[in-house]
Formats: structure tokens, C-alpha cells, sequence
């Protein structure tokens, strides 16, 4: 039968003054012939300090186009899966866009932040895509940038102790995707922009 409308019921909130909220729905949905479901439930996730994310792949060497990787910390895999992960994980630099930042300031200055380095032009990479629509309502937006040569700062980090201990890595394209094909690099976020990458460097390749 097709659906109409979603009736909402209850709207609560869980968690609030914490970096994440679960939202608590009490929904029914509306047929079509104008009949409803019974009640149920939809818990998600919502993050009060910007909803929306940025994803930075930053390359440099047009003829063997290399790219950075930040193998950082992640909490909820060390506590949230039942086998034994590596401490860190490979990624590309990516940061939430907070209320007004636009996608290309909040790019240059992640790549400040986690990478310690300046970038000149952002250009998109596709559109954007909702990484996990049943549990967040969030959008990754996928960026590159063009390394140009300087000098690395020190990154300066968001002040999180969970920065701490941070690394980065330039690899190749090509190893890197090798790495997210051999399940080595498990990042959904860091393998799309990489292909996107790929693509936008190699077209028809």
C-alpha cells in the first residue's frame, strides 16, 4: 500500500547539552486509502553543534597524485564493536559545519586544524550524500584541494584530548584505494571521496 504522510504522536528529546541528542519519535504512518499503521518508534541521532560535515581529500603531485590520510582516534569502535580494532584509523581530514560556516572556509580551515596546511581553491566532489539516513540526518559534502609546496605547521588540533596522538600519512591514490579495496582502509566517508578523487583527476580513466 502506498504511504501519504507520517503522523507524528510524540517528539522528545534525550541527552540534551551533550555533543550528540537522541531524538525519540512516536509515529503512524498514513496509507494512501487514508488508513494507519499502529504506533511505533524511530530513535535518531542529532548533533546541536552543526548537522552537516565536510569531507577534505588533500592531494598534491599531478603526475603521481598522492593524498594526505589523518589516522586518528575513534571512540565508539573501541567501545561499540565486540572484536579487536586497531587504535587508530585512516581517514581523509573532514570537520562539521557549524551554523553559517560555509563549505569552503570550514574545508580550509580543517585542513589548518588536522593537517597544519593551506590551501588556495576548494572544488566540489559530487553531491552530497547522507551517510547513515535511518540513524542521522546528516550530509557529507566531499571536497578536494590541491596541496601547494610549503612548509607544514603543527596542526593545531580542536582542543579535544582525543586529538592526541593523531598521524598523518601521504600515500598514493593508488594505494590508497588499494587499501580501502583490501578492507585496510574501512572509512565509508575517506573510500568515496578517494573514488570521487580519482575520477575527478583521471576522467575516463
Amino acid at each position: 500500500m502506498e504511504l501519504k504522510a507520517i503522523e507524528l504522536l510524540g517528539d522528545e528529546r534525550i541527552g540534551q547539552g551533550g555533543f550528540l541528542v537522541l531524538r525519540r519519535l512516536r509515529l503512524r504512518l498514513v496509507r494512501a486509502d487514508g488508513s494507519r499503521t499502529q504506533e511505533g518508534l524511530w530513535d535518531f541521532v542529532e548533533r546541536p553543534i552543526g548537522l552537516d560535515a565536510v569531507v577534505v581529500a588533500l592531494w598534491r603531485n599531478a603526475t603521481q597524485p598522492e593524498v594526505l590520510l589523518r589516522h586518528g582516534l575513534r571512540v565508539p569502535l573501541q567501545f561499540g564493536r565486540p572484536e579487536k580494532r586497531p587504535l587508530l584509523g585512516a581517514e581523509l581530514v573532514a570537520g562539521i559545519l557549524e551554523p553559517r560556516d560555509e563549505i569552503a572556509a570550514r574545508a580550509t580551515a580543517e585542513a589548518i586544524e588536522e593537517a597544519g596546511l593551506r590551501i588556495d581553491r576548494v572544488e566540489l566532489l559530487g553531491p552530497p550524500l547522507f551517510p547513515s539516513p535511518g540513524m542521522c540526518s546528516e550530509l557529507f559534502h566531499f571536497v578536494a584541494a590541491e596541496v601547494p609546496d610549503q612548509v607544514p605547521v603543527t596542526p593545531a588540533g580542536d582542543g579535544s584530548p582525543f586529538e592526541e596522538g593523531a598521524r598523518l600519512e601521504w600515500t598514493t591514490l593508488d594505494d590508497a584505494l588499494r587499501r580501502c579495496s583490501a578492507g585496510e582502509i574501512q572509512d565509508m566517508k575517506t573510500e568515496i571521496g578517494l573514488r570521487r578523487l580519482a575520477e575527478k583527476l583521471r576522467p575516463g580513466g
